[in-house]
């Protein structure tokens, strides 16, 4: 083994460290063509220094089938031949990509990392074959959005990833070594011709700026990781120095609390809202959408109920709090039909109901009266009038109701509302009706509203 190799080796082992069971982005391409050839490596190599199948390490290697190229089922066939080869679990996945919202590039990426989210094993690690000159374009993309340190900082070289560990421990080596490693050891790899094709922006910088900078400066790409890893460490830094605090404002339903944050300065605020939406996976605003987010939700008059859009989700106020709410279908005026003898199924993921003439079969239930044999039973959906609940001598406005009883405005029109015909017998698990209690002559039942 020559020097080049040996330290190649040498990287890899120290990035996997102690993990066994081990799951490769396997394009065909050249960098990860590399990457799997190191593993198959150091697997033979920790096999006849260790011994034994509980020693042993286990790799998989897995292609992501995007169906843009024509050529995607022969890129395919490779994979499979080197795996088979190479004696490597093969594993292929198709995705559907919708570039509406992100295009192409963002789409596709979002899609290969969704695969591999299912398809990684318990105690398995995710390897991916970035390279140094991967972060350096990464870097100068996020540069040109307007990123801050948290963008700048790139990609890290370890990470957590859907309860495991990403790997990239390619990230300190350049695409020349990689293609010397290859043509050293004879290995055969994809050529992506849609990468010759600059529209993209990584290729533009791939192709057309890359190049120009490495002529000018040869340690170039070098220099950008080295600012990218400080970035990465000045992060962790107020990671660290802001924990406590962050802690203390955000709410045991991962709520964040408004007024401490207007004591603060506005660069210690929108650090502290960054790090709020990092730990719920939102991903990184720029600053004029924090900045939109403090004065037009946080900031919004007493009696309005602002929202901002984020992605696929809302930040809402309620309760001088700041809080994260999935976009959900509107359900105002859906009435569904329910034959209480079977169990309901509620629409958009809301769970389903169930009837039982026992009286609190459930800790959660309601307990009303059973609807007459006349009766046609609905469940409704929004609701704007004045309302007589039990125990309760005067109506009260349903607005009046949500807020007294502490349900927030997006979850309003999400409470599922049982009626008999026209007359409203309760609002799950927050209120009864008049209507709907139980006197002398009526049979009891109880509702089970079983969320998901």
């Amino acid at each position: 083994m020559n020097k080049k190799d040996e330290s190649l080796m040498l990287t890899l082992a120290d990035q996997i460290g102690a993990h066994k069971k081990i799951l490769v982005g396997f394009s065909g391409g050249l960098d990860s063509t590399v990457l799997l050839h190191l593993l198959v490596r150091l697997r033979q190599q920790f096999s006849g220094s260790c011994g034994g199948e509980q020693n042993s390490v286990t790799l998989r290697a897995m292609h992501i089938h995007h169906g843009l190229n024509v050529k995607a089922d022969e890129w395919v066939a490779h994979c499979r031949q080197i795996c088979a080869d190479w004696q490597v679990d093969f594993r292929v996945e198709n995705v559907i990509l919708d570039s509406r919202k992100k295009g192409i590039e963002a789409a596709a990426r979002d899609a290969r990392y969704q695969a591999f989210k299912h398809e990684l094993q318990q105690g398995e690690v995710l390897l991916t074959a970035q390279h140094l000159d991967d972060q350096a374009e990464t870097f100068l993309l996020a540069l040109k959005r307007g990123s801050g340190p948290a963008g700048l900082s790139s990609m890290p070289s370890s990470m957590s990833f859907s309860g495991t560990t990403l790997i990239r421990p390619l990230l300190n080596i350049s695409r020349a070594e990689l293609e010397c490693y290859a043509q050293v050891h004879g290995l055969k790899w994809i050529e992506d011709d849609s990468n010759q094709d600059d529209r993209y922006d990584r290729n533009f910088l791939r192709l057309n700026v890359m190049p120009l900078l490495n002529q000018r400066w040869p340690h170039f790409s070098q220099a950008v990781s080295r600012s990218a890893d400080l970035c990465g460490e000045q992060e962790q830094l107020l990671d660290e120095l802001l924990e406590e605090l962050l802690n203390a404002l955000i709410t045991s339903e991962g709520a964040m609390a408004i007024s401490p944050l207007a004591t603060f300065s506005e660069a210690k605020r929108n650090a502290l809202l960054r790090r709020w939406l990092n730990r719920y996976g939102v991903k990184m605003p720029a600053r004029e959408q924090l900045q939109r987010i403090w004065s037009e939700v946080a900031l919004a008059r007493r009696d309005a109920e602002p929202r901002f859009r984020l992605g696929l989700l809302d930040i809402r106020r309620y309760r001088q709090q700041l809080w994260l709410v999935p976009q959900h279908q509107p359900l105002t005026g859906v009435v569904i039909e329910w034959d209480t003898e079977n169990e309901l199924q509620l629409p958009d993921g809301l769970g389903v109901l169930l009837l039982s003439e026992d009286k609190g079969a459930e800790r959660d239930a309601v307990n009303i009266r059973a609807p007459r044999d006349n009766e046609q039973v609905t469940i409704r959906f929004g609701i704007q009038a004045n309302i007589s609940i039990v125990g309760r001598q005067h109506s009260r406005h349903s607005k009046k109701l949500w807020q007294e009883f502490g349900v927030a405005p997006w979850l309003r029109e999400r409470t599922p509302l049982l009626y008999y015909d026209d007359k409203l017998i309760a609002a799950l698990s927050v209120f009864v009706t008049k209507e709907g209690q139980c006197l002398a002559d009526d049979r009891q039942c109880s509702v089970l509203w079983q969320k998901f």
